[in-house]
């Protein structure tokens, strides 16, 4: 499991949720859509006290977390998280990465 957010795409969640301070920021599975990586899910995030952390990161006083129940959707991939400068939006992209 492997998690970038970059600078740009933290700045953005700071300023999203900047009266929510501390920020927990949950990625997690959701069932919707054609999805990336899983089909029928795709990746979604919400404002949340961490609790049962699988994979914690922390980012300009924002800590992004997994829950143990939700590892399974990142396993065996590089997540990406960027801020696209034309739709003024977060945009993520998956990479699998190979298990020998």
């Amino acid at each position: 499991m492997f998690i970038s957010i970059d600078e740009k795409a933290a700045s953005w969640f700071t300023k999203e949720f900047e009266n929510s301070y501390p920020i927990g920021i949950r990625l997690y599975p959701q069932y919707a859509g054609f999805g990336e990586k899983n089909r029928g899910f795709s990746l979604a995030f919400s404002v949340e006290q961490p609790a049962n952390i699988g994979y914690a990161q922390k980012m300009n006083g924002i800590t992004f977390y997994v829950n143990e129940n939700d590892t399974w959707f990142f396993e065996e991939t590089e997540t990406y998280l960027s801020f696209n400068e034309d739709m003024k939006e977060i945009q993520i992209s998956f990479r699998e990465t190979c298990v020998h």
